[in-house]
């Protein structure tokens, strides 16, 4: 498995939230994350990784 980078923009408290929390469990962020992420109910997810998530589709005026 190749793992992949994800940037999130969380407000300062958020993400001190997170830390300290990470903190007390003795964990990092990620596996936090991860280990929310995997509990989120399961979707058809294709041989690529991809799944059935909404496109959303840009409109160009003209």
């Amino acid at each position: 498995m190749k793992n992949k980078a994800l940037n999130l923009r969380i407000s300062e408290r958020r993400l001190n939230k997170l830390r300290l929390y990470a903190a007390k469990k003795d964990t990092t962020m990620t596996h936090i994350l991860e280990d929310f992420i995997d509990s989120l109910p399961s979707t058809d997810i294709d041989k690529n990784g991809a799944g059935s998530c909404p496109v959303f589709a840009v409109q160009k005026d003209g």
